[in-house]
């Protein structure tokens, strides 16, 4: 393994990086170095990153959990993305002080919005330790497998943060032919500082998400904060604002065709080396199995919201986060198929089958293993999707699945009563979580819906003995009306929606309850049919796929030494880099790299909820009062195109120029290449982003804010 990883860096160090494509490891950057200088970069390579000094990654933090943040402040001032800061935004509205449909702006630190849940993460260092991982778990697999790498895990994680106030992490690359120790600091007291309305942070709605052109400007700001020693600290009015070790400043220069643009963030998932075979059951089993589910539940959650505001309030960022991946998966589907990328892997896996007759024997039956894996699988990926797309689409029903762990527990002959104690706690914090986020005359008709679609769409083999049960007590006109009434029945009759009967409960918790209860005992039927009957085979389907991977990817390597190899994202910080610039996504189309406040004004739809926009904004518009923020033309430009590789969790990722300055943001990718996150294309795929002189035109002109533009850095 070790003389593997020295060929591959060795290799890395003698050929030219592949522009635009690539997640690059930012310990690792200096790699990539000579060819980031030809295309503009100015910085050095310990700009980048640095283990001794301040570099650009102490300026980013992975936001929220799922998104990407950056510092652009001495006093931890902090933006992100609009629909990155939406649940906090909307948990701090109400109805009277509705902040996501009108936007907020602290003038002073006292004004400022504690958000509760959101976190900040500060990578401090990354460490190889392959060799110790390795040395661990030799060549055992299975449960032998994980149970020394959870323990050598654990000792590097204990070792770490004995250090000081750190959180370690270690993370598999390369699909576990390498390990890497990542130490973080993580900051729990943020507060919302400002956000522009949701009509400007989310203009363009679901029609626009992943589109070009795109004229939303999708940012919020918020700060971190931490004791006077400048260590994570709970909330307190005694805390004081961060001093990040790096932020970075603002250009409102702008950007032109070919420009110079670097990415740091926090890319969630790739799945690159993905098979012919595996994509296949994406395309035909496992796309469609998340966007059946998740079409009917945002049709009835739109028609709910669309009556009543508080609802609106309620559900909106559940929703968004439904409706993302929604379309996502149809846009996968379409561009995998568009592009042929199971044509293209079939090719490649052609050749990797050949090398390995006549050069690698240990690789030759890789390929025909994957058939194998795939198939097997296949039956089962829709019950898979829909267990936890449909199934537990409904949010009472994935709360009572919640409660088996419990029921497991109970039905022993002496059960533990710390277990007990323990899993009531749980069940405690899902009933007040439940109490908060659910919509209950919503979540009637998704539950009957889904449990509806689970019995029609899933083979009769395939489901749980709860239907047997419905079917003898209901006996509606037709389907709908049977599963209608039995709902009906379960809401009005559960102790998961009901004070007084879930009070009683956790005070004498019992499996006869239980039993006895309808909304529980329709989740635990579900669930029980899964564990039993077909987790055990996923399971190993996974488990038999990570194993096969990894060697995979071992022979590819051995294949191809002189090429360059990226990982796949894997919700570390990774960093990309490419240029600003145009493309031609079909014959006689092309799309320029930048929008402008023109195009948006021409969208612009009065009371629409996806296209309508503040008076205020259209008034600067006629006015053309653009300031400082107009480009040589007297135009505002609100967003640009790059060429950068990114995916899910690099939402709020700066943009940054040659010179280390942030230029935009990053929010979203663009229809043509949404194969991306399995097969990267270098026609198509482009980073969405807004452009920072819309920003803070907004944050000026519109907010007021003025105390935010005399607090960055501003180079014009």
């Amino acid at each position: 393994m070790k003389k593997l990883l020295l060929s591959l860096l060795l290799a890395a160090s003698l050929l030219p990086a592949k522009a635009d494509e690539g997640m690059w490891i930012p310990m690792l950057i200096g790699k990539n170095y000579q060819e980031m200088v030809k295309m503009g970069l100015t910085l050095s390579k310990e700009d980048l990153y640095s283990i001794n000094n301040s570099s650009l990654k102490d300026a980013i933090v992975q936001f929220g959990g799922g998104c990407t943040g950056e510092m652009i402040s001495e006093k931890g001032l902090l933006i992100t993305n609009h629909h990155c800061g939406y649940g906090a935004i909307a948990s701090l509205s109400s109805v009277e002080h509705n902040y996501l449909d009108n936007g907020f702006w602290a003038y002073s630190y006292d004004q400022e919005l504690p958000a509760k849940g959101i976190t900040a993460l500060f990578l401090e260092r990354m460490e190889d330790v392959t060799d110790e991982v390795m040395k661990a778990v030799g060549n055992k697999k299975g449960e032998k497998f994980e149970k020394h790498y959870k323990k050598v895990v654990e000792e590097i994680k204990e070792r770490t943060e004995a250090e000081g106030n750190y959180e370690a992490q270690v993370k598999s690359y390369f699909e576990g032919n390498q390990y890497i120790l990542l130490v973080y600091k993580r900051y729990t007291d943020v507060r919302l500082v400002g956000t522009p309305p949701r009509s400007i942070g989310k203009f363009g709605g679901d029609t626009d998400n992943w589109m070009w052109p795109r004229h939303t400007a999708d940012f919020s700001i918020f700060r971190v904060y931490a004791d006077k020693n400048n260590e994570p600290a709970k909330y307190s009015e005694d805390n004081v604002p961060y001093k990040p070790k790096k932020f970075l400043p603002i250009s409102i220069r702008g950007v032109e065709e070919n420009d110079y643009t670097m990415i740091f963030g926090y890319p969630g998932r790739t799945n690159r080396y993905e098979v012919s075979y595996g994509i296949d059951v994406a395309i035909n089993e496992v796309n469609p199995s998340i966007v059946i589910p998740r079409e009917k539940r945002l049709e009835i959650m739109r028609k709910h919201m669309k009556k009543d505001k508080a609802v609106y309030l309620k559900l909106t960022s559940y929703y968004s986060r439904i409706s993302n991946y929604w379309k996502y998966f149809i846009g996968q589907t379409e561009q995998l198929k568009r592009l042929k990328v199971i044509d293209r892997k079939r090719a490649e896996e052609a050749e990797f089958t050949k090398w390995a007759r006549k050069s690698a024997p240990e690789y030759k039956n890789v390929m025909k293993d994957f058939e194998t894996l795939y198939n097997t699988y296949r039956p089962y990926a829709k019950h898979n999707l829909y267990y936890s797309q449909c199934f537990k689409g409904s949010m009472v029903a994935a709360y009572g699945a919640s409660y088996y762990d419990l029921y497991q527990e109970l039905s022993k002959n002496k059960p533990d009563e710390e277990e007990v104690a323990k899993q009531i706690k749980r069940i405690k914090r899902g009933y007040q979580s439940l109490q908060h986020s659910a919509d209950i005359p919503t979540e009637r008709e998704i539950f009957a819906a889904m449990a509806h679609m689970f019995y029609n769409d899933i083979p009769k083999g395939q489901h749980p003995d709860i239907y047997q049960k419905i079917f003898k007590s209901f006996t509606g006109n037709n389907m709908a009306q049977i599963f209608s009434e039995f709902t009906d029945y379960v809401f009005d009759n559960t102790l998961l929606l009901d004070s007084n009967k879930f009070n009683e409960f956790v005070e004498n918790p019992t499996t006869e309850a239980m039993d006895k209860d309808p909304g529980i005992m329709y989740a635990l039927s579900f669930v029980y049919n899964y564990d039993e009957h077909y987790k055990p085979i996923i399971d190993k389907y996974y488990d038999d796929k990570e194993v096969l991977k990894k060697k995979y990817i071992k022979g590819l390597m051995e294949m191809k030494k002189n090429d360059l190899f990226y990982p796949d994202a894997n919700s570390t910080m990774r960093i990309t880099y490419g240029q600003v610039k145009s493309y031609s996504p079909q014959d006689a189309v092309h799309y320029d790299y930048y929008t402008t406040l023109d195009g948006f004004v021409a969208k612009y739809k009065p009371g629409d909820d996806e296209f309508d926009a503040p008076e205020q904004l259209l008034d600067l518009y006629n006015r053309k009062d653009y300031g400082k923020y107009a480009d040589k033309n007297g135009q505002l430009r609100t967003c640009f195109i790059t060429t950068n590789d990114i995916t899910g969790g690099n939402s709020g990722s700066p943009i940054i120029n040659g010179q280390g300055e942030w230029v935009g943001i990053a929010f979203d990718g663009n229809w043509e290449a949404m194969s991306g996150d399995i097969a990267f294309d270098k026609q198509y795929k482009r980073t969405i982003c807004t452009d920072s002189r819309f920003i803070f035109w907004i944050i000026e002109k519109m907010g007021k804010a003025h105390n935010l533009i005399e607090e960055v850095e501003l180079h014009r």
